[in-house]
């Protein structure tokens, strides 16, 4: 019989992001500097750098569900996310999956890229929203994709238009205007302040977000104590960003690198 798991296990289940700022590799680090070890199942490989996306290849969604059984058997999740998800086949296969696995579950419904690059095809919407927003335990759209789900309105309304979809619960995040995120969790409104930062490095702010919030799940935290830990985070990896990697906006650094440099 094995040792008890000590170590939180977080899942993500999102695209690569070969220039390193967003994707599964801007979840993957930030679930470790939370201090949980995490694992993937890559869902489409994007061929990306600071200046926008030159091409995504998908994979096969009976590969996405390989990988997706490989860690569920051996190593286990405490809780995942879900990032760019790219086409309605794989999510299909995603939701036929995770019915049935009761793991805290964050939908981060990625739909473009900051350089505004289409990551999840127009005929996929419905399908994440029908499948997926019930299964989770909280959707974190930012501000541009809740108004591409649900239409204009103030940060509480999307909310609730959002909740009306299906989602449990919902946090809206980022946007112009007064800086705070906007937490729904189905009773109660919680508006929560972010600090903001003019770094010019905001790449992967969003994955790093929502990894943060699955990884304090993952920890038995509080929903509204991971929406809060998953703002403070977000927005210092802003404050620490690089913006001297690449020619366009340069990523989000949660480890403070230069800093330790």
């Amino acid at each position: 019989m094995g040792s008890p798991v000590l170590i939180p296990r977080c899942l993500t289940i999102a695209g690569s992001d070969s220039g390193g700022g967003a994707g599964i590799q801007a979840d993957l680090k930030a679930f470790a500097a939370a201090g949980c070890y995490g694992t993937s199942a890559i869902v489409a490989l994007t061929a990306q750098n600071t200046t926008g996306v030159v091409g995504v290849h998908e994979l096969p969604p009976d590969f996405v569900r390989a990988q997706l059984d490989a860690v569920y058997d051996d190593i286990g999740v405490d809780a995942a996310k879900t990032g760019m998800l790219f086409s309605r086949a794989v999510i299909e296969a995603i939701a036929d999956f995770l019915e049935g696995r009761h793991v805290p579950l964050v939908v981060d419904p990625v739909m473009l890229a900051s350089s505004g690059a289409e990551l999840l095809q127009g005929d996929a919407v419905a399908t994440l929203v029908s499948r997926l927003f019930p299964l989770a335990t909280v959707v974190t759209p930012n501000l541009q994709e809740a108004e591409a789900l649900v239409g204009s309105g103030s940060r509480r309304e999307l909310a609730d238009r959002i909740h009306e979809l299906g989602a449990p619960a919902v946090v809206v995040t980022g946007g112009h205007g007064e800086a705070v995120d906007h937490l729904f969790d189905g009773i109660r409104h919680v508006e929560i302040s972010v600090e903001r930062h003019d770094t010019g490095a905001t790449h992967g702010a969003g994955c790093t977000h929502s990894a943060t919030l699955a990884a304090g799940l993952a920890m038995g935290q509080t929903l509204e104590q991971a929406v809060r830990e998953a703002a403070r985070v977000a927005s210092e990896a802003v404050r620490y960003g690089l913006a001297e990697i690449g020619a366009g906006d340069g990523p989000v650094d949660v480890f403070h690198l230069r800093g330790a440099a």
